[in-house]
């Protein structure tokens, strides 16, 4: 496993833990990542009644995808890339619900 790989496996497996219940309140969605690159694959998660469930693969109708290299991610999810940053210097895009991109910061700790 290359480190890349490693430090987004934690990442996203750490995403249940990391979300913050109190910015989730009321929030039914379903974020898509789609990361390319080392490491990259297709993962999406469901946001509901306060908690957060991670799968594999890609979701029939997510309210938001994240696209972008997987290593850029991991970087973005520790706060070591701004988001905006990252969004202004197209190495994220996003589709679907751009409010609930807004929100990724208080709902995980993101950059």
């Amino acid at each position: 496993m290359t480190d890349t790989a490693a430090a987004l496996n934690e990442v996203i497996t750490q995403m249940p833990s990391r979300l913050n219940t109190d910015a989730a309140a009321g929030l039914d969605a379903t974020i898509q990542l789609d990361l390319s690159g080392d490491a990259g694959g297709v993962w999406h998660c469901t946001i509901k009644d306060g908690a957060c469930m991670v799968h594999d693969g890609a979701h029939d109708a997510p309210t938001m995808t994240i696209s972008m290299e997987a290593a850029d991610y991991v970087e973005l999810a520790s706060g070591r890339l701004d988001g905006m940053t990252a969004f202004m210097g197209d190495r994220l895009r996003i589709a679907g619900d751009m409010g609930l991109a807004m929100k990724m910061q208080n709902l995980f700790g993101m950059g």
